[in-house]
């Protein structure tokens, strides 16, 4: 039977848990091949076998996003693979240690942005190529309600979100008259995540949407598809 997606290639940070792993397992479905991509050896080894048996096919990548070479190395390995990236999930991020901004510690924010700011230019420009070369190439970054919402505590973690929207867009603006990829951005809010358990420890993550309602959203987004710079909010 054919799928909405077969064909397709998708790669997806930060693939080895919670929503990037409920999205990679979702393309899978769709028909899409998926390159999981985590620090976590094991977490990927496990999305990738329910995929696969889930009757989709699936390639593994462990890597440290935010170490000097990885992604060249990672964007290398995959053009020698394949011609065209058709779907670009970034979803790796930090959230640090939620502290008042006088108290925030120097050297986890220079982490916290390498990983949520600079590694996510640096997918950019490195897949730029390979999203060109497919007749319809898709990047979906990964935000949060703090990005453009101060909220106390949240300035490390919302200043990257918001350095990731705008770079988001300006790629989106820079390459809508030139080729046919298109950007956006989805904005989960609460969703039972070990990101969202470490920042509300005391929270019931049972009262929470799962990650598999946030995948379902983001993939009905591609099949219907949207405009460039569209944003997607995720509801309850």
């Amino acid at each position: 039977m054919a799928t909405p997606f077969s064909g397709k290639l998708a790669l997806v940070t930060g693939a080895s848990r919670g929503i990037g792993a409920a999205t990679a397992e979702a393309l899978g479905r769709a028909g899409a091949h998926v390159i999981l991509t985590a620090r976590t050896a094991g977490g990927l080894e496990e999305v990738e076998d329910r995929i696969h048996q889930a009757g989709g096919s699936a390639t593994i990548a462990p890597l440290d996003l935010a170490e000097n070479d990885s992604i060249a190395r990672l964007a290398e390995a995959i053009s020698g693979r394949w011609e065209a990236l058709d779907f670009l999930v970034l979803n790796a991020a930090m959230l640090g240690t939620l502290a008042p901004v006088p108290a925030i510690d120097a050297k986890e924010f220079a982490r916290l942005l390498t990983l949520n700011v600079m590694a996510q230019q640096q997918m950019i420009a490195a897949f730029d190529p390979m999203l060109k070369a497919s007749s319809g190439g898709r990047v979906i970054g990964l935000t949060s309600t703090v990005a453009d919402t101060p909220r106390a505590y949240w300035g490390a973690y919302a200043c990257s979100k918001a350095a990731l929207d705008n770079l988001l867009l300006t790629y989106a603006e820079e390459i809508a008259q030139i080729s046919a990829i298109r950007v956006a951005i989805v904005n989960p809010k609460a969703t039972a995540t070990a990101m969202r358990q470490k920042a509300y420890p005391g929270e019931d993550q049972a009262t929470l949407k799962s990650p598999e309602a946030v995948a379902d959203a983001i993939l009905q987004m591609l099949r219907d598809d949207f405009e460039t710079g569209f944003r997607l909010t995720v509801q309850s």
